[in-house]
């Protein structure tokens, strides 16, 4: 199966100086999707410029024709599946149906008490995460909606007319535990991963394939379960969180080697950070732009 390649652009650059530019590049060199964070402020970009990913992504589809575009992801955080699904609808709409929801069920950083609540603990952002996508699982695909649920509630909520894309746009589903890969295999049209944190700092490359290998095998279980195929459903990397870090961009022939390996387990697409200096994120913009221009030749 041939291997798509696609970046992820912070929004961290002003849309009159670097931000506009980006989206419309990333276009130009050929990639699949191009996503943005969906956070309120992130880790080391705090104290700096940040904005919203809904209107970015609004003006991205407004500035390139044939790009799909996307959240890597979205979480309970800070969004309510009502709002969430009249936005998703709308810039659904003016991209023409090229909107792709990577949705997760959030962490422990600032967005998760931005809004003056405690930070839920892993089993609270589950339980939320449950209740969050079969909701807007009906709120992207019914005119009509009511819910009460433990979390949240919908009154009657309109969504007419609808996505372009049908029945809705897809969800690429990020989760390594079982509630969360069953909610993959039940609503996802993509699963995402990060590969396995616990080996960001001390594992090495091939523990982390090993790591992987074991995560697609839980996917798989989870598919079963739901009666559905494991092979029918995208597979989504977000480099840069593996023990490897930034040195699969350091050449061609490097990103070559990784992206096989990783191709091999099943992966479909391999997201690539969009270079920012002195940051986590540094590339060699020229490197950068010939592994989108010529590495997916070499994959098939």
């Amino acid at each position: 199966m041939s291997l798509r390649l696609s970046t992820v652009i912070l929004p961290y650059r002003r849309w009159n100086e670097g931000g506009r530019s980006a989206w419309i590049r990333a276009e130009q060199l050929g990639f699949h999707t191009a996503y943005t964070y969906d956070h309120l402020s992130w880790r080391s970009f705090r104290d700096g410029p940040w904005f919203g990913a809904v209107p970015t992504l609004t003006a991205a589809a407004a500035v390139t024709d044939r790009l799909r575009l996307g959240t890597l992801v979205t979480s309970p955080n800070f969004r309510h599946p009502v709002t969430l699904a009249k936005d998703l609808i709308s810039l659904d709409d003016i991209s023409g149906g090229r909107v792709t929801l990577g949705i997760g069920a959030g962490g422990t950083g600032f967005d998760a008490t931005a809004l003056g609540q405690e930070p839920w603990t892993p089993r609270e952002r589950a339980d939320r995460f449950a209740e969050f996508v079969p909701l807007l699982d009906r709120l992207l695909t019914e005119d009509s909606v009511s819910h009460e649920g433990a979390f949240y509630s919908a009154h009657e909520a309109r969504n007419i007319p609808g996505c372009v894309q049908r029945p809705r746009l897809p969800f690429a589903v990020a989760a390594t535990g079982p509630r969360g890969l069953r909610l993959a295999a039940r609503h996802g049209q993509a699963w995402v991963t990060t590969g396995d944190p616990k080996l960001y700092e001390n594992g090495t490359p091939e523990q982390s394939v090993q790591a992987i290998r074991g995560q697609i095998g839980k996917l798989a279980e989870a598919c079963a379960a739901e009666g559905r195929d494991v092979n029918g459903l995208e597979k989504i990397l977000l480099t840069g969180f593996t023990p490897d870090r930034g040195r699969p961009l350091e050449s061609l022939d490097a990103f070559v080697d990784f992206a096989g390996r990783h191709q091999e387990l099943g992966f479909t697409e391999l997201v690539l950070h969009w270079p920012i200096p002195d940051s986590d994120f540094a590339a060699d913009e020229k490197v950068f732009e010939q592994i989108a221009m010529e590495a997916p030749a070499q994959l098939g």
